[in-house]
């Protein structure tokens, strides 16, 4: 697994909508914007079960996440990895904490006691943060 790098791991820690791209089952790519939560080592995304998203991360475990910066265009973290969990335990809890980073709003407005949250673990495989310590600034 790699590591999120310090200079970047503010992307990840702050409301930054996210763009999480994953795979449909023949290959075509769907790309969405995202709230994602950081735990330190992995992404967690949390969505509804029987989204296409939900679907295509369970059928394919290789995600990618892309942060970029809201202050600076230039600066962002792509995250490649993989599913490492699937989980729906805690996920209504965590998706009104992701209100209220992203929207400073709790619970979360749009819940539905109808749908089954869930939440998918991202363990990175291959990390680019630019720019990177050795790259000029922009």
């Amino acid at each position: 697994m790699e590591t999120i790098p310090d200079s970047h791991k503010d992307l990840l820690e702050r409301p930054v909508v996210v763009s999480l791209a994953t795979k449909f089952p023949g290959g075509p790519v769907q790309v969405q914007p995202v709230w994602c939560g950081f735990d330190g080592s992995c992404i967690t995304i949390n969505t509804a079960i029987g989204r296409t998203k939900d679907k295509n991360m369970r059928a394919n475990r290789d995600v990618t996440v892309l942060a970029v910066d809201p202050d600076n265009v230039f600066r962002w973290l792509e995250v490649r990895g993989k599913v490492a969990e699937i989980t729906t335990k805690g996920a209504d809890t965590n998706i009104d904490d992701l209100s209220e980073q992203y929207l400073g709003t709790r619970p979360y407005p749009m819940h539905d006691p109808e749908v089954t949250r869930v939440i998918f673990r991202i363990e990175p495989t291959r990390v680019v943060a630019f720019p990177d310590s050795s790259s000029a600034a922009c």
